[in-house]
């Protein structure tokens, strides 16, 4: 049997790890599995040694807070793994735990081939990190072709494997009875965090006002998880707005998506989706003071959208921080709305972007021959 430890270290690598591994287990039985993982891995049987939610902190202030707690959990996590003795340690994204735990696994056991999902962000901030990966990492997949250039460079053997949000999937028949008489949706994403949400939520409903005083023939509907749909939910009711709904099943989801005219989204990876479906969209994003003056002074970025960073210009407009208000969303999103030739540059410049990131077939069956290349 050869042994592979999956590291996660929040809910998204959790899934897109799980891709991975099924890719994996349909392609050799002989393999035994361990975890640091969440409910994805959970379902294809896969053991975890600690509840994922323990170590899924995300912003500056979060891990700062959190920082003798996450030291205890990289080091129980270091030695599950050296008592596990993997052939291959899998590492998913949150370099902030996975990377640290990844250094000291390999300088107690240099045997162990360690493999790492998502490069960190080195082209936005700490460029200098690829010689420190380099002692500890023997591959990195990478989701960005412009990415290979700083490893390459490094001497970092890498691979790129595409965005996972962009393979392509088959098309399944989803009823949406509930959703068919809409028309004109414009669908909402406000986060997958309790502190997005919160920040987000005011801002959006204000914003939905303003459109229905200027038009009340739109119809919004917020995009949850089964995990904030009750947060955002509490927002939406304290509210007498009519034209309004919330959805968090991800396959209808994605249909009412498709059927959308407009999208507002919180800056991240969902942005990818919707690009992905071709629907036109503005970015958002606010965050506490002391977060946002963080990420100003360490990012070396212009933008936040990664169509965006790709093109080195506004493709899709961004509304963070001071800007992300009502007044601004609705500006720009009527604007969009009233001006069909805008909508058709964005979605022309943003398919041609989108061909530079999809894969030979798809990432998770890319990283999976990656993996089982290092059992040859």
């Amino acid at each position: 049997m050869k042994k592979i430890f999956v590291l996660t270290g929040e809910p998204s690598g959790d899934k897109l790890a799980s891709e991975v591994i099924l890719q994996l287990k349909t392609k050799r039985a002989d393999l035994e599995f361990l975890s640091v993982g969440g409910t994805y891995l959970g379902k294809l049987g896969i053991k975890t040694i600690f509840n994922q939610k323990e170590i899924t902190y995300i912003a500056f202030t979060d891990i700062i807070f959190n920082f003798f707690k996450i030291k205890r959990r990289i080091k129980d996590t270091v030695n599950e793994i050296l008592k596990f003795k993997p052939d291959v340690l899998f590492s998913v994204d949150s370099p902030d735990f996975t990377l640290r735990v990844a250094k000291l696994v390999k300088e107690k056991n240099p045997k162990i081939k360690v493999i790492h999902f998502i490069a960190p962000k080195v082209w936005a901030w700490r460029k200098g990190r690829i010689k420190k990966m380099k002692e500890f990492l023997d591959h990195i997949l990478l989701l960005f072709k412009f990415e290979k250039e700083y490893f390459d460079k490094e001497k970092l053997t890498n691979t790129f494997v595409g965005h996972p949000l962009l393979d392509k999937k088959i098309n399944e028949n989803i009823q949406i009875d509930q959703f068919l008489d809409k028309k004109n949706i414009i669908s909402i994403f406000p986060g997958s965090r309790n502190s997005e949400i919160n920040h987000h939520m005011p801002i959006l409903i204000n914003f939905i006002k303003k459109m229905n005083n200027k038009d009340p023939n739109y119809n919004f509907i917020f995009h949850a998880t089964d995990k904030n749909k009750e947060l955002i939910l509490s927002y939406i009711l304290k509210e007498p707005i009519q034209n309004l709904d919330i959805i968090n099943d991800d396959k209808i989801k994605s249909e009412v998506l498709k059927k959308s005219i407009f999208a507002v989204v919180k800056s991240g990876t969902v942005s990818l989706e919707v690009c992905k479906m071709n629907i036109p969209s503005i970015i958002i994003y606010k965050m506490n003071f002391i977060n946002f003056y963080l990420a100003k002074f360490l990012l070396n970025i212009k933008f936040v959208n990664m169509i965006n960073i790709i093109n080195n210009r506004e493709v899709i407009p961004e509304l963070i921080q001071s800007e992300c208000n009502a007044n601004e969303i609705f500006k720009s999103v009527y604007y969009f709305l009233k001006k069909p030739d805008l909508i058709a540059k964005q979605k022309q410049e943003i398919k041609k972007t989108l061909e530079t990131l999809t894969s030979p077939s798809s990432s998770s069956k890319e990283a999976s021959n990656i993996i089982l290349s290092y059992f040859s």
